[in-house]
């Protein structure tokens, strides 16, 4: 069933929003609950905090568990890319109309800036000045060019599973939600402690801008980083995958 493009752009923009939410409000109750508490680095979670790689683990599965419940609500209506680098990776390899592609981005932003906005509605102002509202940045020791390559890394692994289990035509049916959510759990498991395994410039953009306006961590200056690192790793899978699968040529 065809959907309007109204309808696609709420759909983007509540599930992104849920993505936010649930996912990087995860670290925020992190960081919150840890308040106080002796750490090896500012970041006060991840390897050296008092939760180690525990830490990560619960909040993978948080970002998990929403991807996976959002693609089960919006997958039909508008496709729940929820990331710009995914529709930049649809839309490059031409599975993506071009009058779309800017819609769908700004509902992602949007959702994204909502998503966070609400943590703070919830905890106040604490979520951003403590909590950080979840923002990602590379980590004690971590290069810029570290970062980029693990969210490039990180991005490329989700959006080959992508390709296998949601876009290819060999897809088996019903899977999608699921794997996807598990494989941003194991993703943001591993690499998150190297540059916060954002794996989309939304995810990150939305508490960067609600920090700003709310007193929280100013870190716009490495935002390069996560719009490069997550759109050169989903486009490179992208087009990985077709040449691997043989799905342009068979089509």
């Amino acid at each position: 069933m065809n959907q309007s493009l109204g309808k696609k752009f709420l759909a983007e923009l509540i599930g992104t929003w849920m993505l936010v939410f649930i996912g990087a409000g995860s670290a925020v109750v992190t960081l919150l609950l840890s308040q106080g508490e002796k750490f090896a680095s500012n970041f006060n979670i991840g390897i050296g905090a008092l939760g180690g790689l525990g830490d990560w683990l619960a909040i993978g599965m948080a970002f998990g568990i929403a991807v996976t419940a959002a693609i089960y609500i919006f997958g039909p209506i508008s496709g729940c890319h929820i990331n710009p680098a995914v529709t930049v990776a649809l839309w490059a390899t031409k599975r993506f109309p071009t009058r779309e592609l800017v819609p769908y981005i700004v509902a992602q932003l949007a959702g994204a800036s909502l998503g966070a906005l609400t943590l703070v509605a919830i905890l106040g102002s604490r979520a951003a000045t403590v909590g950080g509202l979840g923002a990602t940045a590379p980590f004690p020791g971590v290069s810029d060019g570290q970062a980029v390559i693990a969210e490039a890394a990180g991005t490329f692994i989700l959006m080959l599973t992508i390709m296998g289990v949601a876009v290819s035509k060999k897809a088996p049916p019903g899977w999608a939600g699921l794997i996807i959510g598990l494989i941003v759990a194991g993703v943001i498991t591993t690499t998150a402690n190297f540059a916060g395994s954002s794996l989309n410039p939304a995810r990150t953009f939305g508490p960067y801008l609600i920090d700003f306006l709310v007193g929280g961590p100013s870190l716009w200056a490495k935002y390069w980083i996560y719009i490069i690192g997550p759109i050169l790793g989903s486009v490179a899978a992208a087009f990985v995958y077709d040449y691997v699968a043989e799905e342009k040529s068979e089509s």
